[in-house]
């Protein structure tokens, strides 16, 4: 039990951080940083936004596994959603930089990943008690 809390706690801090993350590089390229290639600027709202989001489940996840899962669940198929737009853009000559294809798949990953964490460590917690 003392390791389930402790893998919960890890995967609920992944996700403040990579919201930390996620928004200070979209506040630093609103604010007229170049990341180097071409900005979807829609694509660069989301996903700074999304940061508070994801910040909001990792704290979810860190008090409760069922709401935690069902946050990163939501925050999953957001980006999947978002990501299958952005791959449609780009493989028709969108204005949509591989890199931004690239970043949406990680990111669409990682919260693949805590959401598989977490369905796993609540699953796990049903059949204990």
């Amino acid at each position: 039990m003392r390791n389930s809390r402790l893998l919960q706690n890890i995967l609920a801090l992944v996700g403040v951080l990579f919201g930390l993350v996620t928004l200070f590089a979209g506040t630093r390229v609103l604010l007229g940083a170049d990341p180097g290639y071409i900005v979807f600027r829609p694509l660069l709202i989301y996903n700074t936004a999304m940061g508070f989001a994801y910040i909001a489940a990792g704290v979810m996840a860190w008090r409760s596994l069922v709401r935690g899962r069902q946050a990163a669940a939501a925050i999953f198929v957001l980006n999947l959603l978002v990501l299958a737009a952005i791959g449609t853009l780009y493989a028709t000559g969108g204005a949509v930089a591989i890199e931004s294809v690239h970043a949406m798949t990680l990111r669409s990953v990682v919260w693949l990943v805590l959401f598989v964490g977490l369905a796993w460590l609540a699953r796990r917690s049903t059949a204990v008690e």
